[in-house]
């Protein structure tokens, strides 16, 4: 009997002590700002209750956007005083259009750096002036440079006098000097540098704002070819586009959505950053379906849908899964999915270039936007929250 005594008050006490333990790590755990959004859980465990004015708002269905001052409880047992922060809930209106990009440079970019022949030698001017693929050229003896044709006409004709040259490299400015030398090829003064200044290709919009018309689109940004550096935006537009075919993605080949301009311009572009092309409509629907903005702790593992435009067809819904979260990723690679609908891989084998930017809708809620393809595997690929997306633009 004893031993059956000293039993019980042996379970008693470990029992105790396990639950004062849980009590000090939940003081612990909760802390003592807790951020959410409008109709959304706290962010807390639903083991928790959070209370304010003794109604319980676990569901945090009855907060404002604004900050408070809750209690948070476990098993009716007071834990801590928190301040909860409640964000308010975004709504966007989803595209998934297919459009056609038109980029021009802030200044020219370098995306290659070659030799000269002239009758005594063979030189580079642009090495020797310590310019290298991916700077970009800004200003040339002071004037601003604006085109590849400007460049290019100070140097042939600058009669190999030497020209101060600007340029922009990992964000900051530099002077050097650049000497054309006079090519024996066509007796015209080179400077051995070749320059790009505008891009032109084709994506998918993501959403938009129907009150200011401001879109997103590819989630990524738009780099050279060449370089592989962001191309700094000065300018530009996109135009109407339409499908005409779709090279289809096999191990190791990306495929990619074959389209052409079929429009005038339908917007300009304000922004060519990591997280995508961003700029406003001329025209645009503004009674369109809107749809929240899920979190980045909202998003979870399993089924969604993407809305693309990959034939002549009208958009639609694609069934994909969500494979992997990545919350802390820094750059647009947050979400590894996997097309698994059997329609969209007999068309294009997966996910192909022009479907970057392509929503990515969960339980209702705009989750992301589609922006990498897996080479070696074309129905699967990478995608950013779009949670990041509106909050870069």
């Amino acid at each position: 009997m004893a031993k059956f005594v000293n039993s019980i008050r042996y379970s008693l006490l470990f029992l105790t002590v396990g639950f004062l333990s849980l009590l000090v790590y939940s003081f612990f755990a909760v802390p003592d700002e807790i951020y959410t959004v409008q109709d959304t859980p706290s962010g807390v465990s639903d083991i928790y209750t959070i209370t304010y004015e003794q109604t319980d708002s676990k569901g945090m269905r009855s907060f404002a956007a604004g900050q408070y001052k809750v209690k948070v409880s476990l098993f009716n047992i007071p834990i801590k005083d928190s301040t909860l922060l409640v964000g308010e809930r975004r709504y966007v209106a989803i595209s998934g259009d297919v459009i056609g990009l038109r980029l021009f440079t802030e200044g020219v970019l370098i995306v290659d750096i070659d030799s000269i022949y002239s009758q005594e030698s063979s030189v580079s001017p642009g090495e020797k002036a310590g310019l290298k693929k991916g700077d970009v050229i800004c200003k040339i003896d002071g004037e601003q440079t604006l085109s590849s044709s400007a460049v290019h006409n100070k140097i042939k004709y600058s009669g190999g006098k030497s020209l101060e040259v600007e340029y922009i490299r990992d964000g900051k400015h530099y002077l050097t000097v650049l000497t054309p030398v006079l090519s024996s090829l066509d007796n015209s003064y080179k400077g051995g540098i070749w320059i790009r200044d505008s891009a032109a290709g084709i994506g998918t919009v993501s959403f938009y704002d129907v009150e200011t018309g401001i879109f997103a689109a590819l989630g990524h940004a738009v780099c050279d070819v060449d370089t592989g550096d962001i191309l700094p935006l000065l300018n530009g537009d996109i135009v109407e586009a339409d499908i005409v075919g779709c090279r289809k993605g096999t191990s190791g080949i990306a495929g990619e959505l074959c389209g052409v301009f079929s429009g005038e311009s339908i917007g300009v572009l304000a922004g060519n950053t990591d997280t995508g092309i961003y700029g406003v409509f001329d025209e645009w629907d503004k009674e369109a379906e809107l749809y929240p903005v899920a979190t980045a702790d909202e998003v979870k593992k399993g089924k969604a849908q993407i809305l693309s435009t990959v034939d002549s067809a009208e958009k639609q819904f694609y069934d994909i899964e969500i494979l992997k979260i990545n919350s802390d990723s820094p750059d647009n690679k947050n979400m590894v999915i996997q097309v698994i609908d059997s329609e969209l891989i007999s068309k294009t084998g997966g996910i192909v270039q022009g479907m970057s930017g392509s929503p990515i809708i969960q339980d209702g809620k705009v989750v992301g936007a589609v922006t990498h393809v897996l080479v070696n595997n074309p129905e699967k690929g990478y995608a950013i929250f779009a949670e990041a997306m509106l909050d870069a633009g």
